[in-house]
Formats: structure tokens, C-alpha cells, sequence
């Protein structure tokens, strides 16, 4: 179950997202959590609860701001419209938000999936001071590397035409050229093997051990 919030972002515009709370009271990590380039479907917000499950704060900010897509050439047409300026403004306003709630113990990591991988990536970029960044099977078109500073994982599939693992490996190779840290993981699965609704990619085992390597690693970042 996650609640609607809404929050201003740099450009004092409006941006809505879903946020769930770990149980009981205390204080917790906070993770920004991006979604595919479906949109915040019901998907998301089940990732957006399961993460809250684990002992996070978790919000996904909507960045399609009320679209949800329904055929993959919506999803892909969507994506291709998105303004990633106006976008990374959005999600360091979610951040943001994140820091500030009660609940949030102010170290706040980063993931996403598909085009929220993209997403995670760029992000490493441009806000500084995340705690962690996990991205899943997406790379940006450009990014600056010179300007990460937290410590990345990433989660890729061999079959994968359009976050190629080999991309991943060329952005691993130079974050550590330049003494920062990112570990990789490529499975033998297909892209969006983590998303459960699509039968066709959803790889149960891969999927589970993606997902417990992320729980593992923002925990290890953010106690």
C-alpha cells in the first residue's frame, strides 16, 4: 500500500509520487526508487511497498506526471519525449523531500529499473551526497562520470540490446579509472528480468538474488 504525496520541485513546480514507510516508528534510510518507462504502474507501486518492507522509506517520484503507458510503443514514445534536465531536477526534489521526511534518518540511496536504471545512473551525476546509487539494466546516453560520489551497483542482463553489459562494463571501467567504486553483476536473464507482470523476461532466481544484493548494499550504506 503507498500513499500519494506531492512535493516542489527547483523549478517550484509540482511533482507527485508514491511513497510507502517501514513499520513502526523509528527512523529510517530513505530510497528514491524509478520507475520503468512504463510509468508509476501497479508494478512500481509493489516495488515502492516491498522496498518500505525491507526497512526503507521509499518514494517513486512521477516523473511521466500522471501518464502510465499501455503498449510498449507508448512506453517507448514517452521516454523519448522526457526532458532528463527538467527529470534530474524532479528526482533531487524527491531526494530531497526524502531528507526532510520524519521518518528518514537523511542518508538516502537511488535505484531503477529499465529506464529508472538510465535514470539511477544520471542521477549518481548530478546529486551529490546519495548514500547509494543502484541502477538496473539502463544507461544513460551522457553522463559525468567526474561527478560521482557515492558508491554504485548495478544490475545487468547478458541479453539485452539495449542496456548492453558491455556498456555497463565500459562505465564500470571508468569510474574506477578515476578511484570510485561501482560493482557489477550481469545475469543470464533478459532486460526487465526483475519485473514479476511480464512472463516473458521475468527470471525468478536472478531476480531474487538482484534484489537481495540491493537490499544488502544500500543497507551497508546507509546504517
Amino acid at each position: 500500500m503507498t500513499d500519494r504525496v506531492s512535493f516542489k520541485s527547483s523549478s517550484d513546480h509540482t511533482v507527485e509520487g508514491a511513497l510507502a514507510t517501514p513499520a513502526g516508528d523509528g527512523k529510517a534510510p530513505g530510497v528514491v526508487l524509478l520507475q520503468e518507462y512504463w510509468g508509476i504502474n501497479d508494478h512500481v507501486r509493489s516495488l515502492v511497498t516491498r522496498m518500505a518492507a525491507e526497512g526503507f522509506v521509499t518514494l517513486a517520484p512521477d516523473l511521466y506526471h500522471g501518464k502510465v503507458a499501455t503498449t510498449a510503443a507508448e512506453a517507448g514514445a514517452m521516454m523519448g519525449a522526457l526532458d532528463w534536465p527538467h527529470t534530474l531536477d524532479d528526482i533531487a526534489a524527491a531526494v530531497a523531500y526524502l531528507r526532510a521526511h520524519p521518518r528518514c534518518n537523511g542518508k538516502v540511496a537511488v535505484t531503477g529499473f529499465c529506464l529508472g536504471g538510465a535514470l539511477s545512473f544520471a542521477t549518481a551525476c548530478a546529486v551529490p551526497g546519495l548514500a547509494a546509487v543502484v541502477p538496473f539494466y539502463g544507461v544513460p546516453a551522457q553522463a559525468d562520470w567526474s561527478k560521482v560520489d557515492a558508491p554504485i551497483l548495478a544490475h545487468f542482463a547478458q541479453i539485452d540490446e539495449w542496456a548492453k553489459p558491455e556498456l555497463a562494463r565500459d562505465i564500470q571501467q571508468t569510474l574506477q579509472g578515476q578511484g570510485k567504486s561501482m560493482e557489477l553483476h550481469v545475469y543470464d536473464a533478459q532486460h526487465a528480468f526483475c519485473n514479476d507482470t511480464r512472463p516473458e523476461v521475468y527470471a525468478p532466481e536472478a531476480a531474487k538474488l538482484a534484489w537481495q544484493r540491493t537490499v544488502d548494499f544500500i543497507r551497508s550504506h546507509t546504517a
